[in-house]
């Protein structure tokens, strides 16, 4: 398996463990930057490399009346002003082939999420920007499937590949976590990446809005780290009861430090040679 540089990170088996961490939306920009420059301070002073996460636009909300974020452009303005003034890499989803090479300009990695993994013009519209990009497993899919987005993301040039497990369905309203994914992508050449905080979701569970089960974030991450996981991906916020996406999963940003110290030694163990 081959390692995958986003700036001066590298994301693999030899390399340390990789932190994609942020909002889930962009609220608005004293938020954002306060969100950043807490989670720069806090992976600093812990020595883990991270990559700032939060969207500009959550597309695939359960319903019209919930809050999306503030729209393309004024999204980047804001992720270009966490880049600069921090000086950290950041990343955010693409729902749109049309909006790939805006958001290629600005951001270190393109993220596909879920729903889309399987949409052929937003795969090569990334690909084509030449940047890192990082695919969601779609709940409904094998993780031998994902064979086929790696297979269609090198065919249009990408080079440079990270695969997110994110749990699979499991009936109605809920997900299961399988560890066999986290190996069975690694097989396809790629880093695999766990996201922790969405695979703690019950999607729809709420009827007009996604419920979850914020308790079992860090049961699922360190699980998913001794499956061998290169990155882990937490979404959070300082007031998860008031976040205006995915309330009920962001995790609480003033535990974060004790459960990144907590993953990085259980992956420096594992990753033991």
């Amino acid at each position: 398996m081959s390692h995958v540089s986003i700036g001066k990170i590298k994301v693999g088996d030899k390399h340390p463990l990789c932190f994609v961490l942020g909002p889930c939306v962009i609220e608005n920009e004293e938020h954002t930057m306060q969100c950043a420059k807490t989670l720069k301070a806090i992976c600093s002073e812990i020595k883990v490399p991270f990559i700032f996460k939060a969207s500009y636009d959550k597309a695939n909300r359960s319903s019209i009346k919930s809050f999306r974020g503030p729209g393309l452009k004024e999204g980047l303005r804001i992720l270009s002003k966490v880049k600069d003034t921090l000086s950290v890499p950041v990343t955010t989803d693409i729902h749109e082939p049309s909006h790939a090479t805006f958001v290629a300009d600005v951001c270190d990695v393109l993220q596909i999420p879920a729903f889309l993994c399987r949409q052929t013009d937003l795969l090569t519209a990334a690909a084509r920007t030449g940047k890192p990009i990082n695919v969601k497993k779609g709940q409904f899919l094998a993780p031998w499937d994902m064979k086929n987005v790696v297979e269609k993301l090198k065919e249009s040039g990408a080079t440079d590949i990270i695969l997110t497990d994110r749990g699979t369905c499991f009936g109605y309203n809920n997900l299961v976590t399988d560890p066999r994914a986290i190996p069975i992508m690694k097989s396809l050449g790629a880093p695999v990446c766990f996201d922790a905080t969405h695979s703690a979701q019950l999607p729809g569970g709420h009827g007009h809005m996604t419920g979850g089960q914020r308790e079992f974030i860090p049961h699922l991450a360190k699980v998913a780290i001794t499956g061998g996981a290169n990155m882990i991906f937490m979404e959070t916020h300082p007031d998860p009861e008031n976040a205006k996406c995915d309330s009920a999963t962001v995790y609480p940003m003033k535990q974060i430090k004790e459960l990144l110290l907590e993953l990085k030694e259980l992956y420096n163990f594992t990753h033991k040679k």
